[in-house]
């Protein structure tokens, strides 16, 4: 269940709404905050104010699902007529599994949702001579529970990660033990 402001829950049971959707992609050197309108919007994310960049029709979002269960989804985002300064941080910032969030609001209000986090996952560019387009995968924090974690119930695995822990270290004196159970040894 999401926690929804109620100025944003009062905004949207007006009779003429204005929606929209604005993303975080969290780079290294600085994050590239867009929403899909026109200018800058200051809007509150986490109870902090973020300024965002407007993208106006030039955002497009795909493969945008509710679900009931568990399952882990993706997310397509497409950006067109990008600036060489944005285009400039997709080529050179390194990207996969860098945090990214999509939210929602309504204009009127600069309260907003988070419907949608994840990790950036592909990128591809295309530039010609009119426009440039960059689409993006974002794979939701769902998908790393699908994963296997490639840790080895051994000491050594386990010294890699903790150095100094001893918790693993009789596992292999035990491994091959017989334990008798539930009758007289003879």
């Amino acid at each position: 269940m999401r926690d929804i402001p109620q100025a944003l829950i009062t905004a949207l049971q007006a009779n003429s709404i204005r929606p929209y959707f604005a993303i975080e992609l969290m780079f290294d050197t600085a994050p590239l905050r867009i929403w899909n309108g026109i200018g800058e919007k200051t809007i509150n994310v986490q109870g902090v104010d973020q300024v965002f960049s407007g993208f106006g029709d030039l955002l497009m979002i795909g493969n945008l699902d509710e679900v009931n269960d568990l399952s882990a989804k993706s997310l397509q985002l497409s950006l067109t007529g990008l600036n060489e300064s944005v285009l400039s941080l997709a080529l050179q910032e390194p990207y996969q599994r860098r945090v990214c969030r999509l939210y929602f609001g309504e204009q009127s209000v600069p309260d907003v949702v988070q419907i949608f986090a994840g990790k950036m996952n592909k990128m591809s560019i295309q530039d010609d001579s009119q426009t440039s387009t960059i689409s993006l995968d974002v794979e939701s924090n769902l998908v790393e529970l699908e994963r296997s974690s490639n840790w080895r119930y051994t000491d050594e695995n386990h010294q890699s990660r903790y150095s100094g822990d001893t918790f693993f270290s009789y596992v292999q004196t035990i491994q091959d033990q017989q334990v008798v159970w539930g009758r007289k040894i003879a």
